[in-house]
């Protein structure tokens, strides 16, 4: 009995050694499952119901930001190219009060000389309110 006990005891801690260290490291590559599923859920449904159908969309996923943004909302983002504009790229967020989408006002854009600049300019695809993503990050 004691052998046994101590061998469960043993393999439980292997496997929180090993599962910790590799969960974090996935999370840090890939960022949180969680909120990819909630972004892979919610924003193509807002998109639709903006008129925004697949053939108008060129490139459309979750990206996960290298820097820290907006603290209402989920730290994840979901990029959009629409095909009449495919030198910018809109982000759009989701809250974590409602999970509603919202579109972020900074956006990428690719100039003629290849450097992608950070625009909030007004554009083709953008909202009448939008969110600075870089707002509220205390």
């Amino acid at each position: 009995m004691n052998k046994k006990r101590i061998l469960i005891t043993l393999s439980l801690f292997i496997l929180i050694v090993v599962a910790i260290p590799i969960g974090f490291i996935y999370v840090l590559n890939n960022g949180n499952p969680y909120v990819k599923y909630i972004a892979d859920k919610y924003v193509p449904k807002y998109l639709e119901e903006k008129g925004y159908t697949k053939d108008k969309i060129e490139e459309s996923h979750y990206v996960e930001p290298k820097h820290i943004i907006n603290k209402d909302f989920y730290h994840g983002h979901y990029m959009v190219v629409f095909k009449d504009e495919t030198d910018t790229t809109y982000y759009y967020g989701i809250t974590k009060d409602g999970k509603e989408v919202r579109q972020f006002c900074e956006k990428d854009v690719v100039s003629s000389d290849g450097v992608t600049h950070i625009v909030e300019d007004e554009t083709n695809y953008s909202e009448a309110t939008c969110v600075h993503s870089l707002d509220n990050r205390d």
